[in-house]
């Protein structure tokens, strides 16, 4: 079982690699972006056969290292 977990900065929090991007579509003639905000996917391969348990576990994972929950918010997704 593949669980895949995005994780993006908060609504509010301030995202330098975001607007670096942004900038630099400018540069290359993209106007019409307006903001950019970057994240990251994760991709985990699970013994679990189980989808409830393997979502449990995978959002404990979250909490515990994948995602810094203080000013990252994060989705979990098993496929």
């Amino acid at each position: 079982m593949k669980a895949r977990v995005h994780i993006m900065l908060k609504d509010g929090v301030l995202d330098p690699q975001g607007e670096a991007v942004r900038h630099a579509l400018g540069t290359l003639g993209f106007a019409g972006v307006e903001g950019v905000r970057q994240g990251k996917v994760i991709e985990l391969d699970l013994a679990a056969t189980d989808k409830a348990a393997a979502e449990t576990e995978v959002r404990q994972m979250c909490e515990k290292l994948l995602a810094n929950t203080v000013i990252e918010k994060y989705t979990v997704e098993i496929v």
